[in-house]
């Protein structure tokens, strides 16, 4: 119950100095976001993937100040339970005209999470359930932009619409050919609309910032003619390297599943200038129905957002289903506890306490490389995963053998009150058919298409300077996209801690004939031709990989790689097909053209 009476001249103070500890955090990030526009210009890709991983960080720096400057400066430790309520009705005051309420919110419980033992965390002192609606919150400020801007182009000026709607963004690089890359969108546009007749409504609705990530800057938007509305996304790019590099939109993105796999969740995080992020989710939910809110704040940067409100789902899914948590379909894992609900398509993962002999590793080591993958360009191959501490679940929903399992392998995170199961630790991920399980089912076209993908995964992870360690088709998944994806981070590194040697020639007949390995292996050093008997059994398989990437079995193919990144050499990794590419049409209309002279 909340109190009747704020009587409690702290409350206030204490809300007031919670609030001016988000509006800090918010703006040092919303600062560096902006940011990534001059680095685009500047061609910083290096310093583009440090602010990336640098901001992942501000979060928890702001939590642990507010933290501190409450306990030292109000004593909050000793606060009654009367106190904590009026401060968070005090809060809720102040964000009535709060322009991130959401986020502000999540802050507080961060803070307060820090500070009250969990029999706190209820509605009474933390939001539990929003308490401010984001409805329709927009920035009033005469010099704000806002939340999109709409153009309402004629049949006749659809090119010059399109070239106003580029040039609206102000990037201070010139395109190279900025007349010839607005007649491509306009035509791919036209193609995409079919036999085209403009309504009285007809619009195209453009965000106001583009969205950054990597080597590329991306326009959002959609078009509106009559009741159709079809999403769209416009790949800004650098035309080469150095001084004399020039812009060049590579492509035009359209309708909602283009649209998935940009804001995929083993992607990167965008880097958006957003004054409200509320509304940005809004506008992008309306193009991807299908994306859950949370994995929308996530993909904007504002991960603890995504967090919190990826949680309240899983509360709300638990009260209106009734299955049970189960072990999880599959090969077991040697350092991970993985189980699931079979009606949430989510895995949850626990970090065991002990591990087989050949798995030399700990806890802060596998904790470590989850970091890692948080914090690294995760090229569309590598599962986002959401950390949690101290989850209660509801011991009646678990299945008898997956609790023993729980308190063999995983006692030391595990609490058992009876009612309650309470995780100390615990990863999340999104819920993928493993690539093993997917191979054993699917018939040839399906095994050429998951072995193909599954090479380009490892390319694509390579090309991001990721050497996977253990490649088996068991820590790969397959999304309902049919993207292979990977998800068993424990023995991850960076390609360039890597050494790719060859196996070397056996002295003698001694050797050739031995079980054991003749030659000396010191740490980081990785064979590839070693990878084919346990990865090609299957002769199915193995007729695939080897048309398509016999080079991965290559150590000259790795070593190369190695070296390009370490010579400074950023790798282009694009969310969407070679095909879609305006380049690529025009090199395949070049050659078609030639054939027909001929």
């Amino acid at each position: 119950m909340f109190p009747q009476r704020l009587n409690d001249s702290r409350a206030y103070d204490i809300a007031a100095a919670l609030r001016d500890g988000f509006d800090r955090h918010y703006r040092l990030f919303r600062e560096t976001s902006a940011a990534a526009k001059q680095r685009f210009e500047r061609a910083d890709w290096h310093g583009q993937q440090r602010a990336q991983r640098e901001r992942i960080e501000f979060y928890d720096v702001r939590v642990d100040e507010a933290v501190l400057r409450l306990r030292t400066e109000f004593g909050v430790d000793k606060l009654g339970m009367d106190t904590w309520q009026q401060v968070k009705l005090h809060y809720i005051g102040l964000l009535t005209d709060h322009h991130q309420p959401e986020l502000a919110e999540t802050f507080f419980n961060s803070v307060t999470a820090k500070l009250l033992h969990r029999s706190y965390f209820n509605n009474d002192f933390i939001f539990v359930r929003p308490a401010v609606s984001t409805e329709y919150i927009e920035n009033d400020e005469p010099a704000s932009k806002p939340t999109y801007r709409a153009y309402y182009p004629t049949r006749e000026n659809l090119r010059e619409t399109w070239k106003r709607v580029i040039d609206n963004f102000q990037l201070a690089l010139e395109f190279e050919d900025l007349d010839r890359d607005a007649a491509n969108v306009t035509q791919a546009m036209l193609a995409e609309l079919g036999p085209f007749r403009p309504r009285t409504n007809f619009q195209i609705q453009v965000l106001s910032s583009l969205f950054f990530r990597n080597k590329g800057a991306y326009l959002v938007g959609k078009i509106i003619n009559g009741f159709v509305e079809i999403p769209l996304a416009l790949p800004i790019l650098h035309t080469g390297e150095g001084a004399g590099s020039k812009l060049v939109v590579d492509a035009a993105l359209f309708g909602e599943d283009e649209l998935l796999m940009i804001f995929s969740y083993a992607r990167a995080y965008f880097m958006v200038d957003m004054e409200v992020p509320s509304a940005y989710v809004q506008f992008l939910r309306g193009m991807m129905p299908r994306k859950p809110r949370s994995e929308l704040y996530s993909a904007l940067g504002l991960q603890k957002q995504g967090k919190n409100m990826f949680y309240r789902d899983f509360m709300y899914h638990l009260r209106h289903s009734s299955d049970r948590f189960r072990i999880a379909p599959g090969i077991k894992g040697m350092v991970m506890l993985v189980f699931d609900l079979p009606s949430y398509p989510y895995v949850f993962k626990v970090i065991k306490d002990f591990y087989p002999p050949q798995k030399d590793t700990t806890r802060e080591q596998i904790m470590s490389k989850y970091l890692l993958v948080k914090q690294h360009d995760r090229v569309g191959r590598m599962a986002d995963t959401l950390e949690y501490s101290m989850v209660a679940f509801p011991r009646q929903r678990f299945e008898e053998e997956l609790i023993a399992e729980l308190k063999h392998f995983c006692g030391s995170l595990l609490e058992d009150d009876g009612d309650r199961l309470v995780i100390r630790h615990l990863y999340i991920e999104r819920r993928m058919i493993p690539l093993n399980i997917y191979l054993q089912e699917a018939g040839p076209e399906g095994v050429e298409h998951a072995v193909v993908e599954y090479g380009n995964a490892i390319k694509d992870l390579v090309a991001a300077n990721i050497f996977p360690g253990d490649m088996l088709w068991k820590n790969f998944g397959v999304t309902r996209h049919g993207k292979v994806v990977f998800y068993d981070y424990d023995e991850i590194e960076y390609l360039t801690d890597c050494n790719f040697r060859r196996v070397p020639a056996p002295r003698n007949e001694e050797d050739e004939m031995s079980g054991e390995i003749w030659y000396t292996v010191n740490k980081g050093d990785v064979f590839p031709e070693t990878f084919g008997p346990f990865l090609l059994g299957n002769d199915e398989v193995r007729e695939v990989f080897m048309a398509h990437h016999a080079d991965l079995l290559d150590a000259a193919f790795w070593q190369g790689c190695k070296e390009r990144i370490l010579a400074g050499h950023v790798h282009d990794v694009f969310p969407y097909e070679p095909t879609k590419r305006f380049s690529m049409r025009a090199k395949a209309l070049a050659v078609a053209e030639e054939a027909l002279a001929e």
